[in-house]
């Protein structure tokens, strides 16, 4: 049994947690908000540079006070905001140089799959997977995670933002979009993009803008902008199931916890007679838990991190990982 430290900090969200092969044994985040517009890479940056010390302090002081004797330092090395990422694998390296352990760099997405994966009995899922900066559809096959459709400009989370705030809503948009389009009474049509496998969400995102311009009812609009873009990630991800003929669908990433895409989706995987998973709100978005959990599958695997090989990687893709650890 190996006790894994994981940090988490590749965006807004900052996080370390420890984990076994069973469960989180602690988990500590602390979340950087901006006070006006998107997320600033350098001042968040340097909110992780103030609160990482505290937050692994706390962590390790528990781990200590339960004999829990870390095996290793996981951290997650890319894709991210450069600045963040940097931040985070600093405080990765002086834990594995200061305490003689391993470091192990993990790919943040691929995380977001592994941990849906550990906390459902998903076991080999299309993924849908959906955040901020990424909207990606991926698939095991033949030692790595394929990325079966994608978007060709900005992740859907990121639309979703941008959205919110043409419309004076604050960061995260979307909770605040899904709590909008709850009473909406009519669907405005706005663009769908879908490309082969692929999907864009810059025309939504300028349409639902002008259209709010123009007077639309707001609550109409969110519902719309919501049904349009969760339209194209389930109409892949299906195409995704028919292509590779799997049996599962799991959701993964921030925009996950949405429960219209999580609706939409169940519907689709109904019709198909095929399972659905989901796992608990903690482990979408952003945390350290998923880290460390990659973190340990890696560690098992004989997958560790040379120092001179830790530099992060801010545009790290999925397939660009070899899967040893199945």
């Amino acid at each position: 049994m190996a006790f894994v430290l994981g940090i988490e900090g590749t965006a807004w969200n900052l996080g370390a947690a420890v984990v076994d092969d069973d469960c989180v044994l602690v988990e500590k985040m602390d979340a950087y908000l901006p006070t006006s517009g998107g997320i600033h890479p350098r001042d968040a940056a340097q909110h992780h540079a103030d609160v990482i010390i505290k937050l692994i302090r706390e962590v390790l002081t528990f781990a200590g006070e339960n004999d829990l004797k870390i095996d290793a330092v996981a951290f997650s090395q890319g894709p991210g905001l450069g600045p963040c990422l940097r931040t985070v694998a600093t405080a990765a390296r002086a834990i594995s140089l200061g305490f003689d352990i391993p470091l192990v760099g993990v790919n943040h997405c691929v995380a977001h799959v592994e941990v849906g994966i550990w906390r459902t009995e998903a076991s080999d899922p299309i993924t849908l997977y959906v955040s901020g900066a990424n909207s990606q559809v991926l698939a095991y096959q033949s030692g790595k995670y394929r990325i079966l459709g994608e978007t060709l400009d900005i992740g859907v989370g990121n639309a979703f933002d941008k959205f919110a705030r043409s419309i004076g809503l604050a960061h995260p948009g979307g909770p605040r979009i899904e709590e909008l389009a709850s009473g909406a009474e009519g669907y405005i049509e706005l663009p769908y993009t879908v490309k082969g496998m692929d999907f864009s969400f810059t025309g939504l995102t300028t349409a639902a803008t002008e259209a709010h311009e123009k007077g639309a009812n707001l609550s109409d609009l969110c519902h719309s902008f919501q049904e349009t873009a969760f339209a194209m990630l389930v109409e892949v991800t299906e195409r995704a199931v028919a292509h590779t003929g799997k049996d599962e669908v799991l959701l993964g990433g921030g925009v996950g916890a949405n429960r219209r895409l999580q609706k939409m989706l169940e519907i689709m995987c109904d019709g198909r007679g095929i399972d659905f998973y989901v796992p608990e709100n903690r482990f979408l978005g952003d945390n350290a838990a998923m880290i460390a959990h990659l973190g340990n599958l890696q560690l098992k695997a004989g997958d560790v991190t040379a120092i001179e090989e830790s530099a992060v990687k801010p545009g790290f893709r999925p397939d660009d990982v070899q899967v040893t650890w199945k």
